[in-house]
């Protein structure tokens, strides 16, 4: 099973010559019609759940800053109104906060509240309206540099905070959480999307103890060119030493089979974007998912989700982890709250 695990950046790339040409010949031959499909980056949150009286949650919200002023963030925490477990309440904890809090509407925390252990929710985003901030997850969701692609083609050079990131989390957030909130320290689990993905899978491999369960939804595995798929993993493999952790990591099959046919290639960023992407073969997540099945102490669970691309996997993963960790019916088919569906319906 160890033999499929790339060992070099090299490697990677030779893998996945051959896809790289077919991409640049779907570059050419595809229209640019998938212009009206993309997501506008600028898009702003509007109301969510957080902005109005709930009977089953109470939420506040606080800021965190870096110490040299540099850097905020926004955490938003929901309480459950039901009585707190004598352990304390499980905790899901969502990168992209932002964003996650678009997916939440009253019936999701009613069902939520009705079981038996509600969980506390949390949501780490940033001090803005808008529903991803592209710059500043890069810099926070990436554990080394890669390169990123910027508007007008080409790209820059970026990232690396993950580190600094968890430790915001472990010394800063959760204190305050803690402060305001009573959680079972047994039952934490960080769920990530896209590069949050990427962070999620880090945080196992860096601070397995830091929570129960790791919920990686379409991580970025092609970034700082697949790196985190040749030393990282190994020596998380290597030194693992039976610490039990639960893995959840979800991809769309669109993802998979590399569907470009929603996008408006003739964006030259949107061009560079799946070129970078080639880095990582298609099935690298699930040949993960698989590898780290062996591990001693991990209990993985690996899903592809039939016909959804990476912009709806924010949806369907988010959805899915609250299905696994909270006992809730399954809503990853259900339409995404950004699309213009009510959150207080």
């Amino acid at each position: 099973m160890h033999s499929r695990r790339p060992t070099t950046h090299r490697r990677i790339r030779l893998a996945t010559l051959a896809a790289t040409a077919g991409l640049l010949l779907a570059l050419q031959a595809v229209p640019s019609t998938a212009a009206a499909q993309q997501r506008d980056p600028t898009r702003a949150i509007g109301q969510t759940v957080a902005d109005h009286t709930s009977p089953h949650y109470a939420f506040e919200r606080f800021d965190v800053t870096s110490r040299d002023g540099q850097r905020t963030w926004r955490v938003h925490v929901a309480v459950p109104k039901a009585p707190a477990p004598a352990a304390g309440y499980p905790a899901l904890w969502m990168l992209d906060g932002n964003a996650a809090l678009v997916e939440f509407d009253d019936a999701l925390l009613a069902e939520l509240a009705a079981q038996p252990a509600p969980h506390a929710l949390v949501f780490v985003g940033y001090p803005n309206d808008l529903r991803i901030d592209s710059q500043a997850r890069t810099r926070d969701y990436t554990p080394f540099e890669g390169e990123r692609p910027v508007r007008g083609g080409g790209t820059i050079v970026g990232g690396g905070g993950a580190d600094a990131m968890l430790e915001t989390i472990e010394r800063t957030i959760r204190p305050e959480i803690a402060r305001r909130v009573q959680t079972d320290p047994a039952r934490q689990t960080l769920w990530g999307h896209s590069l949050a993905g990427l962070f999620a899978l880090h945080a196992l491999y860096t601070r397995t103890g830091a929570f129960d369960t790791y919920a990686a939804g379409s991580p970025s595995l092609w970034w700082g060119d697949g790196a985190l798929l040749g030393a990282p993993e190994q020596r998380f493999v290597t030194n693992n030493a039976g610490r039990h952790a639960r893995v959840l990591i979800g991809l769309g099959e669109g993802e998979r089979t590399r569907q470009v046919a929603h996008r408006d290639l003739s964006d030259p960023r949107v061009q560079v974007h799946l070129r970078r992407i080639e880095a990582a073969p298609p099935d690298a997540a699930h040949r993960l998912a698989e590898r780290l099945s062996g591990v001693d102490g991990l209990q993985v669970s690996y899903r592809e989700f039939p016909g959804l691309t990476h912009g709806p996997m924010f949806r369907a993963s988010l959805m899915w982890t609250l299905h696994a960790v909270a006992g809730i019916a399954d809503h990853s088919d259900t339409p995404s709250h950004a699309d213009g569906v009510d959150p207080t319906r």
